[in-house]
């Protein structure tokens, strides 16, 4: 037990007390979402009517939408440019670390930056359309960041420009670990680079693929930073996020019961993509147990 206790104290006691706040601030949400709490929290019991009312609000409907929109677009295409870079770095080009690191770099900054420094390059009074007009082309546009019908799309850009590194760098760890033999036996047969990594390579990535995708939806569904500092969910309420959302209602509105009912929808969302990956995993480790 004493030999134990630096484990006990540096992994156990952080662990339990950071899983004890987890599910007494979770409880405790659930517990306001039920109570007709406005400015503070009250007691009372009105049954749905915080959840009712705010699945019927127009904030939530856009919300929705926008996830849908934001969730497929942005896993999409950050799974599809970290693969295409971690299929590049994978040839043992000249300069890999250096490239790695470039592409990994944004991981380092936070989305609030990441958020405010987009917001600048797609202003159009200051950013990347003002400079194309100085150069001459007064004719271009690109004002997606005060277009209601292209707004989120910066948002995705953005989204993808933080994130594809992540990608990138499980795929090449997973390009790195395929099996030499399988290679090998598939030139023998006289299959080219694009039959192999169709047909031998990217298949052994897919638990990595699952992985990625599970953890940009539930970075997708949680935003709330980056939405912040680059359109504040804006233009009008265009880019409203479910966070952001909850945010208003909460802070912004006063309502803290409507608040929590939000969140705790937000929580739900979450565990009908993480619950079914928990399963699989654990579904997973059985069949290599058995195997």
């Amino acid at each position: 037990m004493v030999r134990r206790l630096p484990e006990i104290l540096t992994i156990w006691v952080p662990l339990l007390l950071s899983a004890a706040h987890l599910i007494a601030f979770s409880l405790w949400t659930i517990w306001i979402s039920f109570t007709p709490s406005t400015l503070v929290p009250v007691t009372g019991w009105v049954g749905l009517r915080n959840y009712s009312a705010v699945a019927a609000s127009r904030n939530w409907q856009i919300a929705l939408d926008n996830l849908l929109l934001f969730g497929s677009a942005f896993v999409l295409l950050s799974l599809a440019t970290g693969l295409v870079l971690a299929i590049l770095l994978d040839q043992r080009i000249r300069g890999e670390n250096v490239l790695r690191s470039i592409f990994l770099y944004p991981l380092a900054v936070s989305f609030v930056v990441t958020g405010t420094v987009w917001s600048w390059l797609l202003n159009p009074g200051l950013g990347i359309q003002k400079l194309v007009h100085d150069l001459g082309w007064t004719s271009f546009r690109f004002d997606w960041l005060i277009d209601r019908d292209m707004a989120i799309w910066t948002i995705v850009i953005a989204a993808i420009w933080q994130s594809s590194g992540f990608a990138m760098a499980l795929f090449l760890a997973g390009l790195r670990s395929v099996d030499a033999d399988l290679i090998k036996a598939a030139q023998i047969d006289g299959a080219g680079p694009i039959r192999m990594y169709r047909r031998v390579i990217l298949p052994t990535l897919w638990p990595i693929t699952v992985t990625v995708i599970v953890i940009q939806l539930q970075f997708a569904i949680s935003t709330f930073d980056l939405v912040r500092a680059l359109t504040n969910g804006g233009p009008g309420i265009a880019t409203q996020l479910p966070a952001l959302v909850v945010y208003d209602l909460m802070f912004q509105r006063s309502l803290l019961g409507r608040g929590a009912a939000a969140a705790v929808l937000m929580l739900l969302i979450l565990l009908a993509v993480l619950l079914p990956y928990a399963a699989w995993r654990y579904i997973q480790r059985r069949r290599a147990i058995h195997a």
